[in-house]
């Protein structure tokens, strides 16, 4: 009767080319089907570009989104999560106002749009307080809010002249783009905020990130927040929590797609890139570029570099890898080829008998 082995993995086996065959092998499929979705242009982020992303380990996604879960307590109460999702929901001056830049006179004027106003729950004096905060000279005038530019007082060029028109609409620019930007109420970072309910309680999902501010709301769980800015939760949560969201992720992109991927591939990749105590991306700035063998990194990218920086500083190569093994002709160390065996034939009679007459 055959022995089952109790390994699920056997001794030796190549892992890491499994599981990016496993990976790379769906993710062609992915950009094939993603392309031939006629005119439905927004699959396209969520497709490979997404994937892209997450082994590049960007600083921001292309569409960052949050879900925020609030405590136990107040999680079956709509009226709260409206609350929330109203606080932290960022309105800026542009969305309510009409903003006019005139050079001539160096100065910016506000118009505040009652309507957007009404719909977006803020007043004029909500507005006029957050324009106030910069320090600005404002002179309210009917309906409009003047901003004048900072003067230069008395300061004058080399020549002795008074400051051009175009430093002066530079300034004007300048001021325009901060009063634009001028946060009236909300978190910054966070925008259309939408109330859904699943399971039983509501969550507030919206566009944006920014986990720091969020959690300072008293009625949303700090445990249960959660965002596709994988570098946002390693800065906040640490690399553990960093590991689960690239695995999540991942999943997330090859499930939507119908791709069918065993998520023991997808962890061994989420774990080599968290391996260092900080995640790193998966190319030459990365993993590739820290292998220790100078051919295994010579095989991904930039050959000539390093194959001349490796003899300048004396580097060695203990040929341990795969990649390496196979340049110089070697076994490789894969399966069969990490086992070293020394075979001493057995003595038989007719040997020492030979030996005898001899």
């Amino acid at each position: 009767m055959k022995r089952r082995s109790k390994f699920q993995i056997p001794p030796g086996e190549a892992v890491g080319i499994v599981a990016a065959q496993s990976i790379g092998e769906p993710g062609t499929q992915m950009t094939m089907r993603t392309f031939h979705y006629a005119g439905v242009a927004e699959h396209v982020p969520t497709g490979l570009p997404r994937l892209i992303e997450i082994v590049d380990v960007r600083k921001e996604p292309k569409k960052p989104t949050i879900t925020i879960r609030l405590k136990k307590e107040y999680a079956k109460k709509r009226e709260i999560a409206e609350k929330v999702a109203y606080e932290i929901e960022s309105i800026f001056v542009k969305d309510v106002a009409k903003i006019i830049e005139d050079v001539e006179k160096g100065i910016v004027v506000v118009r505040f749009d009652k309507i957007a106003g009404e719909q977006l729950g803020i007043t004029k004096e909500m507005l006029l307080k957050s324009i106030k905060k910069g320090k600005r000279k404002i002179q309210e005038k009917g309906e409009d809010i003047i901003i004048a530019v900072d003067e230069d007082k008395g300061k004058k060029d080399e020549k002795g002249e008074k400051p051009k028109l175009f430093s002066k609409a530079k300034k004007v620019r300048k001021l325009f783009e901060k009063i634009s930007n001028t946060l009236i109420k909300g978190i910054k970072g966070i925008s259309k905020a939408v109330i859904l309910e699943e399971e039983g309680e509501f969550i507030i999902r919206a566009k944006g990130s920014n986990i720091r501010d969020v959690i300072k709301n008293k009625y949303v769980d700090p445990s249960r927040i959660y965002t596709n800015n994988i570098k946002e939760i390693e800065a906040i949560y640490g690399i553990e929590a960093a590991r689960n969201a690239i695995v999540k992720e991942v999943k997330d992109v090859l499930d939507m797609q119908g791709l069918t991927v065993n998520i023991r591939h997808i962890m061994l990749l989420a774990d080599v890139m968290c391996s260092e105590g900080i995640i790193l991306k998966v190319g030459r700035h990365g993993l590739a570029g820290r292998k220790r063998s100078v051919l295994a990194r010579a095989a991904f990218e930039e050959t000539i570099q390093h194959l001349t920086r490796a003899p300048v500083i004396g580097e060695e190569d203990p040929l341990i890898g795969t990649t390496e093994n196979i340049i110089a002709g070697k076994t490789v160390p894969v399966g069969t080829g990490r086992v070293l065996l020394e075979f001493t034939p057995p003595k038989t009679k007719e040997k020492t008998e030979r030996k005898k007459r001899k």
